[in-house]
């Protein structure tokens, strides 16, 4: 009987959550669903050096803004449990000690400056191996334990064949091969107690049933020892996918873990909780991340997470390094904010107001979503779009309400104009542009040139959401309001 698939994501929380790492855990989430399996998430924090205290928050709200709901794990529990490695460290103990009665695995009491002493002669050596000499490796049970006895520092090594190869299937790269001789006898487990990653994440992906691994390719190099601990202890290694690295724009680098450099020498987000803070929206930010790396068989590029879920398969994996493109989400997200509905644009968009300190409500700002829909690439850009309809424009530069190859006079004259007219009209957008228009035509002005200071009077900018809608939005009273501070700002300039 086929095997229900389980996959794991197993972050360290070492730092931010970085796109890396939530690519990982989308593809092993969307493999998971298609396959109506199990995605499960495990927090591997055994670096206790490198632990950061906020580095769990982080992950947990980037996987829920991502869509990315987990069946077992931390919050969600599970018969596997416990979901977090530093509250394992009895059951690898325990198993460590079997390898330790096996003799495939031993103590090693060497020091840290011994180590640092003996790389340093291989390296002067020029020794084709450089790494720890198995110094422990053949101790007798009586030499080892008089260390024990003594209190002798310790670390659990595993022994490593010394010949042959170890050859390790990957599901989408083939047999990859790897020769004995050149691999160390790592440490399993370290003097504090607390596991290596090569000796958790085996134990652990065993016992909680993982059949599949998705993983960066940076662990390609760990293959060898994972195989060889599986054989060890006797269970069958998982089906072993490793994904291609992310370069960054240039392609000539890895993406970076603190941020990308703009040609304009800005710092471009590379953490999830940035792109959210930007105004990336999730559904954009998903279906971009989806296709670094991976290819659909259509031409197709917008996906819902739903519609991955029934396309995505592992067979079409790139192998080859995948390059990040900032103008490319950026387009993706573009498109996306246009595909929602204006309700939910409107409440999407509420949050970034608030942190602008524009206090408003979804239905209030509802008739403005329109005007910017088809502007903004960000959320985060709404409250420069929308901030004059809350706050009337001031200190306004007076080279700002001159007309092209016009003169501060002018726009006076026009304004004058055309706060006369505003008292009468009909207010709304269709009826003001056609009366307005019809003037500057009487007056042989480009309507453009016409409506330039009342933008600026209006808007407090020359480049605003369209001028007559937003008119009608504002009202009469305020918009003749902020027409008559213009002029009279204006007047007080012209009569200097």
């Amino acid at each position: 009987m086929k095997k229900q698939v389980r996959v794991r994501f197993a972050p360290s929380p070492t730092g931010d959550f970085h796109v890396g790492g939530a690519r990982t855990a989308l593809y092993n989430y969307l493999f998971a669903r298609r396959e109506g399996g199990q995605f499960i998430l495990r927090i591997e924090d055994t670096d206790r050096k490198r632990y950061h205290p906020d580095a769990l928050t982080w992950l947990l709200d980037g996987l829920r803004y991502l869509g990315l709901e987990w069946d077992e794990g931390p919050g969600k529990g599970g018969n596997a449990g416990p979901y977090v490695q530093s509250e394992r460290l009895e059951i690898y103990r325990k198993q460590v000690n079997r390898l330790l009665e096996s003799g495939t695995a031993y103590r090693c009491f060497c020091t840290p400056e011994r180590l640092q002493e003996v790389i340093a002669a291989q390296k002067r050596n020029h020794s084709t191996f450089i790494g720890y000499d198995r110094h422990c490796r053949d101790l007798s049970r009586e030499e080892v334990q008089a260390q024990v006895q003594k209190g002798t520092p310790s670390v659990i090594r595993f022994k490593m064949p010394r010949e042959g190869e170890t050859v390790v299937e990957d599901r989408i790269r083939g047999n990859i091969s790897f020769s004995n001789r050149e691999l160390q006898d790592v440490v399993l487990l370290k003097s504090d107690g607390y596991p290596t990653y090569h000796l958790a994440n085996v134990i652990d992906d065993h016992l909680m049933g993982i059949t599949h691994i998705l993983r960066g390719d940076e662990w390609i190099n760990s293959l060898p020892i994972h195989a060889q601990l599986y054989r060890a202890f006797g269970w069958e290694m998982p089906a072993m996918v490793h994904l291609p690295v992310i370069l960054n724009p240039s392609g000539k680098g890895k993406m970076s873990k603190r941020g990308e450099r703009a040609p304009d020498g800005s710092v471009r987000p590379v953490f999830v909780r940035q792109f959210k803070e930007l105004g990336y929206l999730p559904e954009a930010l998903v279906n971009f991340l989806v296709l670094v790396g991976w290819a659909p068989e259509s031409d197709q590029e917008e996906f819902t997470l739903k519609e991955l879920i029934h396309t995505f398969s592992l067979e079409r994996i790139h192998t080859s390094p995948a390059v990040w493109n900032y103008d490319k989400l950026e387009q993706f997200n573009a498109r996306w904010i246009r595909r929602l509905e204006p309700e939910e644009l409107a409440r999407r968009i509420l949050p970034y107001l608030e942190s602008a300190g524009i206090r408003t409500t979804a239905k209030e700002i509802l008739p403005m979503i329109s005007l910017i829909r088809e502007r903004i690439t960000l959320l985060s850009q709404a409250p420069q779009w929308l901030e004059f309809f809350f706050q009337a424009p001031r200190d306004i530069p007076r080279e700002r309400f001159i007309p092209k190859k016009g003169a501060l006079n002018e726009a006076r004259q026009f304004l004058d104009i055309q706060r006369t007219l505003l008292t009468s009209l009909d207010f709304q957008h269709q009826v003001l542009y056609t009366s307005l228009k019809t003037k500057a035509q009487e007056l042989k002005v480009k309507a453009g040139v016409f409506f330039h200071p009342l933008r600026v009077a209006v808007c407090g900018k020359t480049v605003a959401p369209p001028l007559f809608e937003s008119m009608e939005i504002l009202g009469r009273e305020e918009v003749c309001a902020r027409v008559d501070r213009a002029l009279q700002w204006i007047r007080s300039k012209t009569n200097e």
